[in-house]
């Protein structure tokens, strides 16, 4: 059956100065925390990358109330599992009490993958729960088979990290070295760790400072209203784009490569039902769960589809409202509704697939508002091994990112060449990071000529990367998509090109069997690993496209020939 989110009742008056006001000091609040993890954080995916979000989640609901600008949009929705799984927790083992901070990685009660740690802090306000903080962050290595833990031959959750259900890391305002020592024995890197958890504890402790102040300055109760009017608003938003679209049935379906154990493409479908101002997001024909890491919880799904209707809709603010107008029609077992231990680690992948089904199924419904699928992976790459010089002989290094690609074309102009994708806010770390961090050279970074779909507005271009490793060996793994599926264009336009990830041994260059997918690749120095990355589908028929703007791409290197094939290798 459909799940129902309830809408709120009409919002109390308030004075909309005053509410622009509160909006802002409180998304202000989560800004400031994102800030402060990711200038304390010591693994450059924090740091650098920005892989964090922090906001403020309902007493009773655990719903989103608040979120920063620069946090991750997808734990905006998985985060509310999230909140709600630590009250259960709290529930459970004598209550929500002030001074405690819960901390965990469960994947399927708090979304996305093990990577994420969450913490989940109640606020207090005269004794009683106003509402809680959360932090949620993208921790380097928390142990499994594979360093950085995207590991692509995964068949059990176990196989990916340490399972961590929620516990109390601070009880009653003290810290528990013990499961700090638990944490600290299941990571390859013990410091990056205890570095990343101590900027989350910091965060939130500036949260609650800045949440004590604003409600010092304007009253309890009159946050409290602005922040039930801003979901209100949200609500009625939602409500109106989806009434300004025509009523009826539109569907979509896309694959993604394989699991990583099976090479058997995997389906994505949606059948979006629009019905006045309601609509059904219907993901019934899509693939059962499966042996690979590909699968996604519940929780993961809906926070996807969340992302997706930000971009669509970006006017409304980022709180639970955005889903109160929205039915979900999510089967149990399927690959995007998975259960334990089914493993989850390269959620990443499945979500961009989601979003992209739902990109594609409304520019049926309007083109306009719709843009064409972008590059559709992360290309999770990890380089892993042990320091030789003398000074730090035997320690252990783990080089963990992800890459850019092209983004879709759309009604308004061309898409974005090599940008983050579509699910996050974060940036691709700098190359001078990266050669500082680790014993690697980057010998090329560049765009990816051809790569973008044609179309009377082009898709993107993809990158291409290439990386030596100057170490004497090191071992590499690849977690990507759209090795064997173009991004696809809209309204006439033209597919991207495919993903491809190539490696060298012995002077001869190698391709994964699986194409996207591969691990135990063994590295000596001076040897190289290369991607390059899809763009975006194109907007519009071809024919369209002006022929300024054909000269202008041939002139800058974005296409070699004025009519180049799209959608091939």
């Amino acid at each position: 059956m459909a799940e129902h989110n309830t809408t709120t009742t009409a919002p109390p008056s308030m004075d909309p100065v005053t509410l622009a006001v509160l909006r802002g000091r409180l998304e202000q609040i989560a800004d400031e925390m994102d800030a402060t993890l990711y200038r304390s954080a010591f693994n450059p995916i924090i740091a650098e990358a920005h892989d964090a979000c922090h906001g403020l989640y309902d007493a009773v609901s655990g719903d989103t109330l608040v979120q920063g600008k620069s946090g991750l949009p997808v734990f905006v929705g998985a985060m509310a599992f999230a909140v709600r799984a630590a009250m259960r927790a709290a529930g459970e083992r004598g209550g929500i009490t002030a001074g405690d901070t819960w901390l965990f990685n469960d994947p399927y009660e708090g979304g996305t993958h093990a990577n994420d740690f969450k913490l989940v802090r109640p606020f207090f306000r005269g004794g009683k729960l106003y509402c809680f903080l959360a932090s949620a962050a993208h921790w380097h290595d928390v142990g499994g088979n594979v360093p950085g833990n995207y590991n692509p031959a995964a068949t059990e959750c176990w196989q990916e990290a340490v399972q961590i259900p929620p516990v109390r890391i601070v009880r009653g305002g003290v810290f528990d070295d013990d499961v700090l020592a638990i944490l600290k024995a299941n990571t390859r890197l013990p410091d990056s760790l205890w570095g990343d958890l101590n900027g989350q504890l910091a965060a939130l402790d500036l949260g609650e400072r800045r949440l004590h102040d604003l409600l010092d300055q304007y009253g309890d109760a009159l946050v409290q209203q602005a922040m039930g009017e801003l979901r209100t608003r949200a609500v009625k938003l939602m409500q109106s784009h989806i009434a300004a679209l025509p009523d009826g049935r539109y569907s979509f379906s896309d694959i993604l490569d394989n699991d990583g154990v099976k090479d058997e493409p995997l389906t994505i479908a949606l059948d979006m039902t629009v019905q006045g101002e309601r609509l059904t997001l219907d993901f019934s024909r899509t693939s059962p769960q499966c042996a690979g890491p590909v699968n996604i919880s519940r929780a993961t799904a809906i926070a996807a589809c969340y992302v997706a209707l930000k971009h669509l809709f970006p006017d409304v603010p980022a709180n639970a409202g955005v889903l109160d107008a929205v039915d979900f029609v999510l089967p149990e077992g399927l690959v995007i509704s998975a259960a334990r231990p089914r493993p989850v680690g390269g959620y990443t992948e499945t979500i961009l697939r989601m979003i992209d089904v739902i990109f594609s199924a409304t520019a049926q419904a309007d083109p306009k508002r719709a843009m064409a699928q972008a590059y559709g992976t992360i290309n999770a790459l990890s380089i892993a091994g042990l320091r030789t010089d003398a000074a730090r002989k035997g320690q252990r290094w783990v080089m963990f990112s992800f890459f850019g690609g092209g983004h879709g074309g759309h009604s308004d102009g061309d898409g974005l060449s090599h940008g983050n994708a579509p699910i996050s806010t974060a940036t691709i770390p700098p190359l001078e990071i990266l050669e500082a961090a680790y014993p690697v050279r980057f010998t090329q970074w560049a765009l990816r000529p051809d790569s973008g779909g044609d179309g009377e507005h082009r898709g993107g271009l993809g990158a291409i990367y290439e990386i030596e490793l100057l170490e004497q060996d090191a071992e590499v793994f690849i977690f990507g998509e759209r090795g064997k599926a173009a991004p696809q264009g809209i309204s006439g336009g033209s597919a991207s090109s495919m993903n491809v990830f190539s490696y060298e041994n012995n002077s001869e260059w190698k391709q994964p069997p699986m194409r996207s997918k591969m691990i135990g690749i063994r590295l000596k120095q001076g040897e190289r690993v290369r991607l390059e990355t899809p763009g975006g589908g194109g907007y519009g028929v071809p024919a369209a496209r002006a022929a300024a703007a054909r000269d202008k791409d041939l002139a800058m290197g974005y296409v070699t020939a004025p009519a180049t094939a799209k959608g091939k290798a």
